[in-house]
């Protein structure tokens, strides 16, 4: 059974009931440990060693977290600036991260149809996410597919129902699975 982190950015959390039902369906799962940065860190005042701590001990590491400009919130940007140091995470003697499993769980209230290149956004959704892969591979980790809620606005009770369920049963192959390289992005 593999260690799974998820870390939770979210800086309207109250507000968004995608995001608690995501977060509900994961809540209490054996060996599966939610973070969320907004509420440990208010003032953006990260300890790096205790996030480094967690980091090693996980095998797989979900960046949950909605779309904020094409990006992730500002305290997810900056947990990536600060606790991915250099010959920690990636460069000389950065190998703490090597062999891990990592993907972006992200919401977007833009529907699946806007993230396409003839959509609103004019580029696919993996395409914002690029700067995440390039992170996963600096520091020798594998990313995986991410796992999209789209149109996050008009949602119904019921598909968002079938979104929590995915994403439970999503972190429990990750952490169960035996062979979960066909999760591989691209």
């Amino acid at each position: 059974m593999r260690k799974v982190l998820v870390l939770f950015a979210h800086p309207k959390f109250e507000h968004s009931e995608v995001n608690q039902a995501l977060i509900q369906a994961i809540t209490g799962l054996e060996n599966i440990e939610i973070r969320d940065l907004y509420e440990l860190y208010p003032d953006f005042n990260i300890s790096i060693q205790k996030e480094q701590e967690a980091l090693f001990e996980a095998e797989v590491v979900i960046w949950h977290h909605p779309i904020y400009w094409y990006s992730c919130p500002p305290l997810m940007k900056q947990w990536i600036d600060l606790v991915l140091e250099f010959a920690w995470a990636y460069g000389p003697g950065g190998i703490y991260l090597k062999g891990k499993y990592i993907l972006n769980a992200i919401t977007t209230g833009g529907s699946q149809e806007a993230y396409q290149h003839e959509g609103r956004n004019n580029y696919e959704i993996g395409d914002f996410l690029r700067p995440f892969e390039q992170t996963a591979r600096l520091c020798h980790m594998h990313y995986l597919a991410p796992f999209h809620v789209a149109g996050t606005h008009k949602i119904t009770d019921q598909e968002l129902l079938q979104k929590a369920h995915s994403y439970k049963e999503l972190l429990l192959k990750l952490r169960d699975g035996d062979d979960i390289s066909h999760f591989q992005n691209r």
